[in-house]
């Protein structure tokens, strides 16, 4: 996975914190992807699971580390380890998302 793909890819089970949002008393809500709707992740916290509308929200996904698996991106050979998505990016069912990219087989 890599920050380009990160929207194609299933969100289920990476850590997420909403750095900014709309609604103010979402900023800082961090934990595990539970699960995702078609307009909202529901978020594992240590105060239970949250559900968090994508519209209007801005996400920091982190990333495992996998400069075994792939080439380096920058000069320390590392890839970068969080990803800063706006969640608008994200409105669509889950499994019509991870299909959509130009060039498939399965389109």
């Amino acid at each position: 996975m890599t920050p380009e793909s990160l929207v194609r890819h299933e969100l289920a089970g990476l850590d997420v914190t909403v750095i900014d949002a709309d609604n103010p008393d979402l900023i800082g809500i961090s934990g595990c992807v539970r699960d995702e709707t078609m307009q909202t992740l529901l978020v594992a916290t240590s105060d239970g699971v949250k559900q968090v509308p994508k519209a209007g929200t801005t996400f920091r996904f982190e990333l495992e580390e996998c400069e075994a698996l792939c080439a380096s991106d920058n000069e320390s050979g590392q890839r970068p380890r969080a990803v800063i998505v706006e969640g608008d990016r994200l409105l669509a069912r889950p499994a019509l998302r991870t299909e959509t990219h130009r060039g498939s087989l399965w389109q």
